[in-house]
């Protein structure tokens, strides 16, 4: 099965120019959620993967799959303020500003194998985030799997500078 084909293209949303990816139609699609699960999970199938770090929110749903198919734990990323305990932060620059994401501080133990997903990479901002906030409890990250990469963008490049192994399912062109 192609995956591509199970992502449904939205030209100009949210703004005049971008090609918005939407994976909704991959989710809704059994068949192309069970092979983007298995896909992502089997670079890792022998790394012994203690936890899947997943970025909210669509990290949540690929992360929880991928960390059931290792027999692993999970461990959410989220945005600032969602998470109720001692946390771990991590500021990251947005188009238009910053944003942070946390963890809690107990959700890894340092030398922990810990694999980041998320849905989609483009120009890394949020993933380079994670890494440095899974860098701060000491955590080995032993990589990152998206599911859609726009590589024009940089994100994936980005990552692999800070010596991060990447896998990625589908690439699209353009934004």
């Amino acid at each position: 099965m192609k995956l591509k084909d199970a992502i449904r293209t939205i030209p100009d949303f949210p703004k005049p120019g971008i090609m918005y990816r939407d994976i909704t139609t991959l989710l809704t699609n059994r068949r192309a959620l069970t092979e983007a699960i298995i896909q992502l999970s089997a670079p890792y199938k022998n790394k012994d993967v203690d936890s899947v770090a997943g970025i909210e929110a669509r990290g949540f749903t690929f992360g929880t799959a991928v960390a059931y198919e290792l027999g692993s734990g999970f461990v959410p990323i989220r945005k600032k303020g969602k998470l109720p305990f001692k946390t771990y932060e991590q500021d990251y620059t947005l188009e238009y500003g910053t944003d942070t994401i946390e963890i809690h501080a107990d959700s890894l133990r340092k030398g922990e194998n810990v694999l980041i997903v998320d849905d989609l990479i483009a120009t890394g901002g949020t993933a380079e985030a994670a890494v440095k906030l899974l860098r701060k409890t000491g955590a080995n990250i032993i990589g990152a799997a998206f599911v859609i990469d726009l590589p024009e963008l940089g994100g994936t490049e980005k990552l692999m500078r800070m010596g991060i192994p990447v896998t990625t399912l589908v690439k699209f062109e353009g934004h």
